[in-house]
C-alpha cells in the first residue's frame, strides 16, 4: 500500500489519510482499516438520469468523486475485492445528500479515509504496517496426500486456497505396481505444472523477480517422495524457475492434507528455523506456547474479556513474557465503545505494563485458533489465582455478563 498524503493530528487523531492499493494484499490491510462511522472518498461509477421534453427520460454512467459515511464493508476473498457501502455525505451536482451508494475499491485506484471519531493508536498502527511493504513475508505451501494436494499462498494475514489437484492413484498390490506408479507420476506432473503456473502468476501480478519459499507437508513420505520428482524433473528439463526454487523448499511433516493441517505445520522446527522472521511463524508459535500452558494447566493461559482484562488488572500481562493476543475482528465492531474498549486495552499492555500486543487476522490459522477461544487471550508472566464462585457469580450478573455475547 502506498501512502500518498496524511494528515493526521498526533494529539487529538483528526485528518486523513490518502492511499494507493498496489498489490492483492492491500485490500486486506484496506478492509481492516475502514471501519464503520469512517468517512470515505473514492471516484464512483454512477448511472445519472435526466428528464427530456415530452416525458422522455435518458441515464448515463458518468465518473465522479463521492465521500460517503460508511455503513458497511465486504471483502471477498477469493477475488480480493472491497466492496464500501454507506450514505452521500458531500454536495454533488449529481447525487443527492443522504443517498445510499457502494463504493467499489480496486487495485490502483486511490482512496482517501477519515475517521469521524479519530485515529486511535491501533488505527495507526494498521496504516503503519499496511505502508511497510519491505517487512512482509509470504510463502508458499503444498498440504498433501496419495493423489491429493492443497496448494495455498501464505501472506502476513491470509491463507489462501489457490488450487485442489486430484489425481486417482491405484492402489500398490501384486498386479498393480505399474498403474500405482504411473497413476503416481500423472499426480506429480500434473501437480508442479499447477504448482509453477501459480507460482510464476503471482510473481508477474506483484511485478517482482524474488521467488517466495515453498513448504511441502503430509503425512508419511509423500512429500519427500514429490520433492524428489521436482529434483529429478529439474535436472532432465534444465528448468530454471525450478532450479531457483529448489533450496528454498522446506519439508515438514503434518496430520493430513487438509488446509486447516497448516497451523500445525507452520509450528514446526523445519519451518520455524527457516522462517523465523515471518510475522504468521511467529504467531503460530505464540499460539502453540499459549495451548502449551493451557494443557499443563499452569495457569500462565487467559483467555476471553474478563480473565484478559482481569490479568491486565493485575499486571500479568507485562514485562517478563507477557503476550495478548487479540483478534482484528474485535476492532471491527460497530458499537464505538467496544472498539475503545480493546483499543484501551492494547495501549495499557504496550505503553503502561510493557508487554507485547499481537493482533490477529481473522483469515490466518493463527486467528481462527484464537476466535475459538473468544478472540482474546494472554500469556501470563505468573500465574493468577482462580476466581471463587461468588466473585465469579457476581461479575457474570454485574457489567461483564454480557461479554461472550459481544464477541464476533
Amino acid at each position: 500500500m502506498k501512502l500518498l498524503r496524511q494528515q493526521i493530528e498526533a494529539k487529538t487523531g483528526a485528518g486523513t489519510a490518502t492511499l494507493l492499493p498496489e498489490e492483492p494484499e492491500d485490500m486486506w490491510h484496506a478492509y481492516n482499516l475502514i471501519q464503520p462511522t469512517d468517512q470515505i472518498r473514492a471516484k464512483a461509477i454512477r448511472r445519472i438520469s435526466k428528464e427530456m421534453g415530452a416525458g422522455a427520460v435518458t441515464s448515463q454512467r458518468i465518473a465522479l468523486d463521492l465521500t460517503i459515511a460508511v455503513t458497511s464493508s465486504d471483502f471477498d476473498l477469493a477475488s480480493n475485492e472491497l466492496h464500501v457501502a454507506g450514505r452521500v455525505v458531500s454536495e454533488n451536482e449529481h447525487v443527492k445528500m443522504g443517498s445510499h451508494h457502494t463504493l467499489d475499491l480496486e487495485l490502483n485506484r486511490k482512496f482517501t479515509l477519515e475517521k469521524v471519531d479519530g485515529w486511535d493508536s491501533v488505527a495507526v498502527g494498521m496504516l503503519t504496517e499496511a505502508c511497510n511493504t519491505g517487512s512482509r513475508a509470504e510463502m508458499w505451501a503444498v498440504v498433501m496426500g496419495e493423489g491429493i494436494a492443497n496448494i495455498c499462498l501464505i501472506t502476513e494475514h491470509q491463507t489462501i486456497l489457490r488450487n485442489r489437484v486430484e489425481v486417482s492413484v491405484p492402489r500398490k498390490g501384486k498386479g498393480h505396481m505399474e498403474q500405482h506408479n504411473k497413476g503416481l507420476e500423472k499426480f506429480h506432473n500434473m501437480l508442479l505444472s499447477t504448482l509453477q503456473r501459480d507460482m510464476e502468476s503471482a510473481k508477474r501480478d506483484a511485478q517482482t523477480e524474488k521467488t517466495a519459499p515453498l513448504l511441502l507437508a503430509s503425512a508419511g513420505f509423500y512429500a519427500q517422495a514429490f520433492l524428489q520428482f521436482v529434483k529429478d524433473y529439474a535436472v532432465r528439463t534444465g528448468n530454471k524457475f525450478l532450479q531457483v526454487l529448489i533450496p528454498s523448499i522446506v519439508v515438514a511433516h503434518s496430520a493430513g492434507e487438509h488446509v486447516h493441517n497448516l497451523a500445525e505445520v507452520l509450528a514446526s522446527p523445519a519451518c520455524t528455523a527457516k522462517l523465523s522472521d515471518a510475522k504468521f511463524t511467529r504467531e503460530t508459535a505464540l499460539m502453540d506456547t499459549f495451548m502449551k500452558h493451557m494443557r499443563l494447566e499452569d495457569g500462565r493461559a487467559a483467555y476471553g474479556p474478563r480473565e484478559i482484562e482481569r490479568a491486565v488488572d493485575s499486571g500479568a500481562v507485562g514485562r517478563g513474557g507477557g503476550v495478548l493476543l487479540i483478534s482484528n475482528t474485535l476492532f471491527r465492531s460497530h458499537n464505538l465503545a467496544e472498539r475503545k474498549r480493546w483499543v484501551a486495552l492494547v495501549d495499557r499492555v504496550k505503553d503502561i505494563e510493557g508487554g507485547e500486543v499481537r493482533v490477529l487476522s481473522s483469515l490466518h490459522e493463527s486467528g481462527k485458533r484464537l476466535e475459538a477461544l473468544g478472540s482474546i487471550a494472554a500469556i501470563l508472566t505468573y500465574p493468577l489465582e482462580e476466581i471463587d464462585d461468588d466473585e465469579d457469580e457476581e461479575e457474570v450478573n454485574g457489567v461483564h455478563a454480557n461479554d461472550d455475547e459481544m464477541i464476533i
